[in-house]
């Protein structure tokens, strides 16, 4: 049977659908052809683009529906306007294009948020550039998926009919609803601006060594509302972006990761001092933990007992700084205690002369008194 016969005894009622299908049914074979053809070509034209290249394959599904959907959009838009249900068809097809727009603007701003993380290495020592792109990345990203989510769905709401109304509607009884929506926003929209803040003048970056509410911690993860601290044992503290911004903290790593560490000891008066200063120096020489930079002693301080000595040392970063403490310390320790037993400090009693033949006095009398009697 041939299509024109075939299209005769089909009812009046479906032909138009019939049509319109058949249509559908070629121009979504060409958008699916072109679609493949242009990412063929894409893909060999970009291959020196990394970026490029990472947006073209990330968004190889979402084109591809975007390519069928406004492929079908065409067709609706020339099909007749008396054909049977084609205004609520157009208007599904139309929201369908628009989520598919949106999906495939969110797979382009993941393909550049990868990219930059993986051309960018943190996992390496000098990786300051790197956690500073890095951070700028994640907190731009999560900030652009969700301005994306949102025009995406403020366009779907436009296109459907009686969505203009609805918004005059929500406008004109905005008064106390909207005053109380802005202050229940308050904190929301201060963490997106924080969070923008952060991005762009960099107080904190991801494994940053940071000092939050006395607590020493890494920064794990930035997120649109808070930060994850991973703490020295393991725990977790989450902190608001906004807290940042308000309150002052401590950045070990802000410009550099070295530090400074200082070692104090408390020793006795007789102490030579240039031997546990020889005994310094060949302990930091022989740390593969020290960075060569800094290594000095001196008595910083003094008591009515005591003397305290400063060891200051120099370390690529606070990891490192903290362990060549300890090793310091213990050694020292160690030196002293085998050395010089008598450096540690000991509470004295100055006695004079009279007091002297006192106590030489009374000892035989002690001695006596406690002997068992007979």
């Amino acid at each position: 049977m041939q299509f024109p016969a075939f299209l005769d005894s089909v009812p009046d009622a479906i032909k138009p659908w019939l049509v319109l299908v058949l249509t559908m049914l070629v121009a979504i074979v060409i958008a699916l052809v072109l679609h493949h053809a242009g990412i063929a070509v894409l893909r060999r034209v970009l291959a020196r683009h990394p970026y490029l290249q990472g947006i073209t394959s990330a968004t190889y599904r979402a084109s591809r529906s975007v390519a069928v959907l406004f492929a079908v959009r065409v067709v609706l838009s020339g099909a007749p306007d008396n054909t049977p249900h084609i205004a609520g068809v157009s208007y599904i097809a139309t929201i369908l294009l628009i989520i598919a727009l949106t999906w495939l603007a969110h797979r382009c701003i993941y393909a550049v948020s990868k990219t930059t993380v993986r051309l960018n290495p943190y996992d390496i020592a000098d990786n300051l550039r790197a956690r500073r792109l890095l951070t700028q990345t994640r907190v731009l990203t999560r900030s652009a998926h969700a301005i994306v989510a949102l025009i995406g769905l403020s366009f779907v709401l436009l296109s459907l009919p009686g969505a203009r109304q609805i918004g005059a509607s929500l406008l004109a009884s905005a008064g106390v609803a909207g005053l109380v929506a802005g202050i229940a926003a308050r904190p929301v929209l201060g963490n997106f601006i924080a969070g923008l803040q952060i991005a762009f003048t960099q107080p904190i970056r991801i494994d940053d060594v940071l000092i939050v509410e006395g607590e020493w911690g890494r920064v794990e993860e930035i997120t649109g509302a808070f930060v994850v601290v991973r703490i020295w044992d393991e725990r977790r503290l989450i902190v608001p972006l906004q807290w940042f911004i308000e309150n002052p903290f401590q950045n070990w790593t802000h410009s550099s990761a070295s530090l400074l560490g200082t070692v104090f000891l408390w020793l006795d008066f007789s102490v030579p001092l240039e031997p546990i200063r020889q005994e310094f120096d060949r302990l930091c020489k022989s740390s593969d933990v020290w960075d060569g930079r800094v290594k000095v002693v001196q008595v910083t301080d003094t008591s009515d007992r005591a003397m305290q000595v400063r060891f200051l040392v120099s370390a690529g970063d606070s990891g490192k700084a903290f362990d060549l403490r300890c090793l310091l310390r213990e050694n020292l320790i160690a030196y002293i205690a085998t050395n010089y037993p008598g450096a540690l400090p000991r509470l004295r009693a100055d006695i004079d002369a009279g007091g002297r033949a006192a106590l030489e006095e009374a000892r035989p009398q002690t001695e006596q008194g406690s002997s068992p009697a007979p």
